[in-house]
């Protein structure tokens, strides 16, 4: 018997991206875009400083050109020689690790798809776990985002993270003390598009509606599960329709809550998988990062690039 092994034609000393490949942006690749530290402030400082923007100082205030000062993280203006720092105000302000390991910090953190631990990101860049444990967070806080209203079909659910529910036979929902060592989690998702997700203080319907009624626009088809809280939705002018999971349901015609359930399971499997257990003081950062990974998963925006992309400045830096 014959076995043919089908790979895509190249050049065995190529150290480029196959045809074939559905990467977005291999290690070579971004090598070559940031081989140097200073390569990597270039980029910041064309990001905020390009040729033709004002001289920030309110004694020049010209359009100007920025010229690197030999030796420093800073560049000056032309005309008053006023500096300017293109990581000030930024996440690598005063940082003394290199801006090349941040900007590899932010290439491994995009490049996985289930994300990185600290501990992970650490071995590989070749820093502490505290310095690692600070670049992930502050890295982490650039993915949150404000998703427009969600329209059209849209599917709501609630979950909860944290452990194994307490109790046996207390149904779904369970009695206070079947979660109350859990963290409960709301999230919706347009079908074929963006999804939220928040951690929520309750499941109850005075904390749920509020959500639902600024997340999602009027009149728009929202499908549930059998959860008594939804019976609200009619009433605030949603059309509603429902799948009866207590009975083993999972579709019924249009209705389903498959897309916001399959949210929830790449959310727990990648926390499990990577993140082993995380606490509820920084869950909203973990569902901030996947929703973020899971609204640019048509491959649309480039992970590194829509992450560094969202390094900006507190406004603050050039006064």
């Amino acid at each position: 018997m014959e076995y043919h092994i089908c790979m895509s034609a190249r050049k065995r000393e190529s150290v480029g991206r196959s045809p074939s490949s559905d990467s977005q942006m291999t290690f070579s690749e971004f090598m070559q875009a940031f081989p140097t530290n200073d390569a990597c402030l270039e980029y910041l400082k064309e990001r905020f400083y390009p040729d033709g923007t004002k001289c920030p100082s309110l004694a020049c205030g010209k359009v100007s050109r920025f010229h690197r000062i030999k030796g420093r993280s800073a560049y000056s203006c032309q005309y008053c020689g006023h500096h300017v720092y293109p990581t000030a105000g930024t996440i690598f302000h005063k940082s003394s690790t290199s801006l090349q390991l941040w900007f590899w910090a932010i290439y491994l953190m995009s490049s996985t798809r289930c994300g990185i631990s600290a501990k992970q990101l650490g071995r590989e860049i070749g820093v502490t776990y505290k310095t690692a444990w600070r670049m992930f967070n502050l890295i982490r806080s650039l993915l949150q985002e404000d998703v427009d209203p969600l329209s059209g079909r849209v599917e709501i659910d609630e979950t909860y993270v944290g452990g194994k529910r307490r109790g046996k036979g207390l149904g779904k929902r369970g009695g206070p003390a079947a979660w109350d060592h859990l963290t409960p989690v709301f999230a919706g998702v347009e079908r074929g598009g963006k999804v939220f997700a928040q951690v929520v203080s309750n499941a109850r319907a005075l904390t749920l509606m509020p959500i639902i009624k600024q997340r999602v626009l009027p009149a728009s088809m929202i499908y549930t599960d059998e959860y008594r809280v939804y019976d609200r939705l009619s009433k605030h002018g949603y059309t509603h329709e429902r799948v009866n999971h207590l009975q083993r349901v999972w579709v019924a015609g249009d209705a389903t809550t498959n897309q916001i359930e399959g949210f929830f399971g790449l959310l727990k499997n990648g926390i499990r998988g990577v993140y082993h257990s995380v606490s509820q003081k920084h869950l909203q950062g973990y569902l901030n990062e996947y929703a973020f990974r899971y609204n640019r998963r048509d491959g649309s925006e480039p992970m590194f690039w829509a992450i560094l992309d969202r390094v900006q400045k507190d406004g603050l830096a050039d006064a």
